[in-house]
């Protein structure tokens, strides 16, 4: 009887693995994101450019995107990477991303919450305490086919601009 059990609840398994897998993500404003972009305008007030690419992956649960940017450091390596996964989660019905980049580290400021617009997301990074350290906009218009990003540092729950980006196909 204890063999038939353990044989049991061993069959069991992968049928629970299944119910608990989410479903690949559906996001027409994500399906817009994915692609290759020129991302041009301001950081910190000084012009840059970077390459963009975004595309589906592990089985279009989330939407990745490469950014590199053209300038140079003094190694001759590019002067900002990131790599950026944007998911759905389905319990709170909102869009989760996970921003890595050359700076380093990882914290619960790396990740950003957005809840679901028609044509925006934007994300809200929090520090350790719950506070909102920082925001970043993806706004898509489609008549023109192109996002806008807007980053604001924030400090004592005021927004201060970090940059203002705009992507448009090569």
């Amino acid at each position: 009887m204890r063999l038939f059990r353990v044989v049991f609840c061993l069959a069991l398994c992968p049928t629970a693995f299944l119910r608990a897998q989410e479903r690949p993500v559906h996001s027409p404003l994500l399906d817009h994101l994915a692609g290759k972009w020129v991302l041009r305008g301001e950081i910190t007030g000084q012009e840059t450019t970077h390459d963009v690419e975004a595309g589906w992956v592990l089985d279009h649960h989330y939407l990745e995107i490469h950014e590199v940017s053209r300038e140079k450091n003094q190694n001759g390596k590019p002067q900002y990477q990131a790599t950026i996964y944007i998911g759905w989660n389905e319990p709170t019905k909102q869009y989760a991303a996970v921003w890595l980049d050359t700076y380093g580290g990882i914290s619960p400021g790396s990740i950003g919450i957005a809840d679901p617009k028609e044509n925006e997301l934007t994300f809200v990074f929090r520090d350790e305490k719950g506070s909102v350290t920082f925001r970043n906009a993806f706004f898509y218009d489609g008549e023109g086919n192109s996002w806008v990003w807007r980053m604001d540092n924030v400090e004592g729950g005021v927004s201060k601009p970090f940059a203002r980006l705009t992507l448009t196909r090569p």
